[in-house]
């Protein structure tokens, strides 16, 4: 069976952001674009069930 990510928790990226100082807009505006990208890079390189 492969492994697939399906997205990242937002709302613990919420809490790191806060914890790091980032405003609350800059991680609404930008976090949901890199979190499609970064999942679909980690799908493409996880190990997929033909691997094994």
């Amino acid at each position: 069976m492969a492994v697939r990510i399906l997205g990242w928790d937002l709302n613990v990226a919420f809490r790191l952001g806060d914890a790091m100082g980032v405003h609350p807009f800059a991680i609404a505006e930008l976090l949901p674009d890199i979190e499609a990208v970064a999942v679909y890079h980690m799908n493409k390189r996880a190990p997929s069930s033909d691997d094994a």
